[in-house]
Order: structure tokens, then sequence, then C-alpha cells
């Protein structure tokens, strides 16, 4: 054999090997042993039980306690993949108070899996708590991803995936709604672009896409997702008025993620600055709104104090008898 056909066949067996090992670390396990993690944070179906994956199955079946958000929710879960796991409740009204024995339970060697009822813990749902104070006692850690219905909607909505915010929840009454919505208009005055994204629930959709078209404006592109992975899943894609019109005559049912597109690039007018006041009239003082207002349109202090001194006076001469 020549010493070149031999170069060529050690070059091939490399080469194998590399790839050996890029299966083995990326596909199945390989011959050593993984290593040993305390706490699985663990991603759960959305809506379709197909959506669990095989490795999800694995660490709850391995753990020494599964905690949920709610144990009826997981039971069903588990039954469903023959799982025989033990169970206990962790959700946010008991989270601050469980999170010290907790951890010391992790410390004397308990191998803990956490759960929230659907897709990735901690994501508007219970954990944060636990996962800090986790990494605070240096206790080894990891996740197993699956389904997340803000980027299940996100990539389905038809706006621009990058850079996108998830919000969570938006506040339930309609003056927090407005403020909180103010302050990220604000943001976005002051140069932030990015997909918005909402968790919902159905009886609040109608208002709340109100809100937002009052305060980002009417004609913002807007998706709303329902029931994703699930049999009835639905996309509505429109500017936000009119889905907010469609949905206070069609009142929805089921899980909903709302998306907002980005603001387009504009010069702020007189009409955008007044309504950003107003609002933000609504919750602050009058100091506090022009600073934010100020902020968000990249306008002198004085100039935007002034005029909020004017709309809170003529709120004023309009409220009186």
């Amino acid at each position: 054999m020549s010493s070149s056909s031999s170069s060529s066949e050690n070059n091939r067996s490399e080469a194998q090997c590399d790839r050996d090992s890029l299966l083995h670390s990326e596909g199945k396990a390989s011959s050593h042993a993984p290593r040993a993690f305390s706490l699985t944070l663990v991603a759960t179906p959305i809506g379709n039980l197909g959506d669990f994956s095989p490795r999800a199955a694995q660490a709850l079946a391995e753990a020494d306690l599964v905690l949920c958000e709610d144990t009826r929710t997981t039971a069903r879960l588990l039954s469903e993949n023959s799982i025989s796991a033990r169970t206990e409740a962790l959700h946010e009204h008991n989270e601050r108070q469980r999170v010290p024995a907790l951890i010391e339970r992790l410390q004397n060697g308990t191998r803990i899996a956490l759960v929230s009822d659907a897709g990735m813990p901690l994501l508007s749902d219970p954990g944060y708590r636990l996962v800090r104070a986790a990494i605070e006692a240096d206790i080894p850690l990891t996740v197993i991803p699956g389904p997340n219905a803000a980027l299940t909607a996100l990539v389905l909505s038809g706006l621009p995936p990058h850079p996108f915010m998830f919000v969570g929840f938006p506040p339930p009454r309609s003056a927090a709604r407005k403020e909180a919505f103010a302050k990220l208009h604000a943001a976005e005055r002051a140069g932030l672009a990015a997909t918005l994204i909402w968790h919902e629930a159905p009886h609040r959709l109608a208002e709340t896409l109100a809100d937002m078209a009052e305060i980002f404006g009417p004609t913002r592109p807007c998706a709303v997702a329902r029931e994703l992975t699930k049999r009835f899943e639905e996309v509505k894609r429109a500017p936000v008025a009119d889905l907010a019109a469609f949905y206070a005559e069609t009142p929805p049912r089921g899980e909903i993620t709302v998306l907002l597109g980005p603001a387009e690039a504009e010069e702020t007018s007189a009409d955008d600055l007044d309504t950003t006041l107003r609002s933000l009239l609504d919750t602050h003082s009058v100091k506090d709104a022009a600073a934010l207002a100020a902020t968000a349109a990249g306008l002198p202090r004085r100039t935007v104090y002034a005029r909020a001194l004017e709309l809170a006076a003529e709120r004023k001469a309009q409220n009186q008898p």
C-alpha cells in the first residue's frame, strides 16, 4: 500500500471517528455515563401530547420527585406515558415557602424534576425562585427543552421573528394595562424595535387588543394565536384595531397568545405626544408622566412638562360639575 493511500485511509478513519463522536453527543447517549443533575426543568406539551419527548419522559420517570404547577394536570401526562412518579405541588402561592426545604432535599441527593402545566417552566409559570436558589447553592441543574407557546406563535405569526420580547401576561385591569403598554411604547420611542408577545385570557382579549390599539396605534400589525398544537389551532393576522373589533363580536375560547409587530420608524408628532401623555396621566403624576413621555419622544423635558400641565388642566376642567 502506498504512503498516499495509507494517509487517505487514516484521514477517513479520523473523519468517521469525528462523526461518531458527534452522533454520541447530539443523538443517542454515548457509552460514557451522563452528568448527574439534581434539578431538571422539563418542558411539557402545550396541547398535543405527541409533543412530549422521550427524553422528557425518561427524566420524569427517573426523578425521585416531580414538582408540578397542578398535580392533577401532571397526573394525566404521567398516566398517558405510563410513568409512575411521586408528585408535589409547586405554584405561585407556595413557592417562596417551599424553596428552603427543597434546596435541602436537593443537597441531600434527591433528584427533582420541575414541570409546569404546559410548555417551558418559569415562563409565566412558577419555578424562578427555586432555580435562583439552586444556582446560589451551587446545585447542578439542566433543562430538557420542548414546546413553548410564545415561540410557536412567533413563527406562525408572519411578524418579524427577531428581535422579539416576551412580556408574559398583561395586567388584568385596563388602567394598569395601559400604563404597561405606555411604558413599552415609550421604550419604542427611545429605540426599541421588536415583536412583542403576551399571553392573555380569552375573556380579556378584546379589551386588551382595544387598549393596545389606543396606546400603540390602530394600524400596528398584530396576530392572535389560539389553541396552538390542538385540534382547533387558529392564527388571525390583521391590524390590532381590526382584531379588537373582531373579538369584541366573536368571544374566543382556549389558550391565547397575542403578538404585536414592531413600530415603524417615524418622527413623533404632537398628536402622538398628547396620546402618550394622556395615557400616562391616568396612572402617573404630571411630573412623572412628562419625564417618561420626554424620554420616549426625545424632546426637552420642560417642553413636555408644559404640555402635560395643559392636558392635566383640561382634564380637571372636564371633570368639574
